[in-house]
């Protein structure tokens, strides 16, 4: 039993209090995406290589106990991990964890709706892209839009709420889709958000090219329907959030690019092969999987991530324009 009087708080060198961690549970997923996993030759971890169930939820334990409050699983694509279900369950009994979502890119989204809901998920993330069937088609390397929004709907259906709706948005690709998009929280209690195009990994599409800032799309948006400040939702995350007048959802802004908010970043990422990374735009990375398989107690693991927590730097360098590191699959979305 965890005694909530003694846990630690996970503060970096910076005073960022650290409460939220993602937890990538494979790197493989049904889709390929053009800035996420665009090359076919790209191997995925091998089976050995990857995290196994019982080692994520003795990590994620552990660091609940030294003040993480908030986790999400993710991929790759989660749901097409065998005994997901399963991780979840015991992911949501870990003691003194506030809120436990995920994120999917929901082509399986209908059948686990329910089971995720009577899991112990609280919310999930959507990635999408596109309501075009074609262009949606064409930016997955074939994934079918008629699954993903049957799976939104079943998901409403279920309750999972909040439902958020994360799309990269890509000029000269899917730019033209804006307001679409927007017209999905009239009527639905959705939150979907755009998000900058970051340089991350080895693209399939030349980031240079296809960046567009935060401020443009905001400008935009306003002219064309009004938008209405709100306040800052639960989960002190980097969105900045409107509605439009009378919607029964939301719009956000999440801006890396233009918007620094790195002063405010509370986050740390668990990747499928056990590496604890510090920052999603630095290639700093602490190896967990090693030491644990080696039989590390609990507290050597502590206090192997309390000293990589002082190197966590101040800030991505996604300024400098140049696709870095892994595939943002391998990293965890």
């Amino acid at each position: 039993m965890m005694d909530k009087d003694k846990l630690q708080l996970l503060e970096d060198n910076y005073h960022r209090r650290i409460d939220y961690l993602r937890i990538s549970i494979t790197d493989m997923c049904n889709l390929r995406c053009i800035y996420c996993q665009p090359i076919l030759t790209t191997g995925w971890k091998s089976h050995q290589e990857i995290l196994r169930y019982e080692e994520i939820i003795r990590l994620a334990s552990l660091m609940v106990n030294i003040g993480i409050k908030r986790i999400r699983v993710t991929g790759g694509e989660p749901l097409i991990k065998n005994g997901v279900i399963h991780l979840i369950e015991e992911l949501a009994r870990v003691e003194l964890l506030e809120e436990l979502s995920l994120t999917t890119n929901a082509t399986k989204l209908a059948q686990f709706a329910w089971p995720l809901k009577q899991a112990g998920v609280n919310r999930v993330n959507i990635s999408l892209d596109s309501l075009n069937k074609e262009k949606y088609a064409q930016i997955t390397g074939g994934g079918n839009l008629n699954n993903v929004l049957t799976g939104i709907e079943e998901a409403l259906r279920v309750g999972l709420d909040p439902l958020k709706i994360n799309v990269v948005v890509m000029k000269g690709i899917n730019d033209d889709e804006l307001e679409d998009f927007v017209r999905l929280t009239v009527d639905k209690p959705l939150q979907v958000r755009f998000i900058e195009f970051m340089p991350i990994g080895n693209l399939g599409i030349s980031w240079v090219e296809r960046y567009l800032p935060s401020f443009l799309l905001k400008e935009r948006l306003a002219n064309y329907f009004g938008l209405i400040p709100t306040n800052s939702l639960s989960g002190n995350g980097p969105a900045e959030y409107y509605r439009i007048n009378g919607a029964m959802g939301r719009i956000g802004f999440i801006s890396p690019i233009s918007n620094y908010f790195c002063s405010r970043c509370n986050r740390l990422r668990l990747t499928p092969d056990g590496h604890l990374r510090l920052c999603l735009g630095m290639e700093s990375e602490l190896d967990l999987k090693e030491p644990l398989r080696q039989g590390a107690s609990d507290d050597e693991l502590k206090e192997l991530v309390m000293q990589a927590l002082r190197t966590k730097p101040t800030g991505h360098q996604f300024h400098l324009k140049q696709p870095n590191g892994r595939q943002m699959a391998a990293i965890g979305g």
